[in-house]
């Protein structure tokens, strides 16, 4: 089933992000992980491509598969292109397929510092338009809330979106932010742009500093005053950082989910237990918004 599709069967859609284990170990280190995550009953499962593997022989296209044919879960696969020629997009194109996996998220990728591009896709835009001209995945992007880092003019993001739409995207998917505010500002100008794809707010519990610098380094996102108080209140005691974290996604989420927004895709940094106290904590909600009419 393509993503697009549980939106349309569905008033409220919630899933979860993993990433392939580090190509150093073996890869059923992460089956015990998503045997974990199964038992929450996600609508789907996206899976980022892994540090250290090839695109030839990708991790990511295997755990889809698992996540698709082992647990009747639908899968999502990232797949970028900056770094990977046409042969080896259409070698993991090939192999999605034969797995049964049914959807994409097409990504550009990260440029690499002093490298030049291997293929002749060059932005997000044209490996979805080739995915969509040449397969039947679904096909998923990614949106920015506060702007993409690399753009100059972050009125000039919006107009990308629409580009991606044009070029057969079906749904988008947030990078991660800390303030809803721009989330709903990212909402109504899709809306006013005339951009009728689902637009899912990607939500991401942070648990250490370290892990909060690392976003703000790849992403900028802002870091509201609020946050701040409960990183610097609580980053020398583990246990009290975690849960502070996860409280302050929760809020996130029960604001999201109560202002109407058709999804939250939760990055779970691949970590169960924080997966299983944000489940467990909307159970309710998430019934009773799927149950209205």
């Amino acid at each position: 089933m393509h993503i697009s599709k549980l939106f349309k069967d569905k008033v409220f859609v919630y899933s979860f992000e993993i990433f392939p284990p580090k190509a150093v170990y073996p890869i059923d280190s992460i089956y015990t992980t998503i045997d974990e995550l199964s038992e929450l009953k996600p609508d789907f499962i996206s899976v980022t491509y892994g540090a250290g593997g090839s695109i030839t022989n990708n991790r990511t296209a295997e755990i889809a598969s698992i996540i698709k044919n082992k647990y009747s879960i639908e899968a999502l696969a990232h797949l970028t292109c900056i770094n990977s020629t046409q042969e080896q997009i259409d070698h993991v194109i090939k192999d999605l397929k034969k797995k049964g996996v049914e959807n994409i998220l097409a990504l550009r990728g990260d440029i690499i510092e002093g490298g030049e591009p291997l293929g002749i896709f060059k932005n997000s835009q044209e490996i979805i338009r080739y995915a969509k001209e040449n397969s039947n995945f679904g096909i998923s992007a990614a949106c920015y809330p506060e702007g993409h880092m690399e753009s100059k003019d972050k009125s000039i993001d919006l107009e990308i979106l629409k580009l991606k739409e044009e070029a057969g995207a079906e749904h988008f998917m947030s990078q991660v932010f800390f303030d809803n505010k721009y989330f709903y500002d990212l909402l109504d100008k899709a809306e006013k742009k005339g951009i009728k794809s689902p637009i899912q707010a990607g939500i991401m519990p942070v648990i250490n500093k370290k892990q909060i610098e690392r976003i703000i380094s790849l992403s900028g996102c802002t870091i509201p005053e609020k946050f701040i108080k409960i990183i610097n209140k609580y980053e020398y005691d583990k246990v009290a950082l975690r849960d502070a974290g996860i409280a302050y996604a929760l809020d996130q989420i029960v604001d999201l989910i109560s202002s109407g927004v058709k999804g939250v895709h939760l990055y779970t940094m691949n970590n169960p237990y924080i997966a299983k106290t944000i489940t467990n904590s909307i159970s309710s909600i998430l019934a009773s918004v799927n149950n209205q009419d």
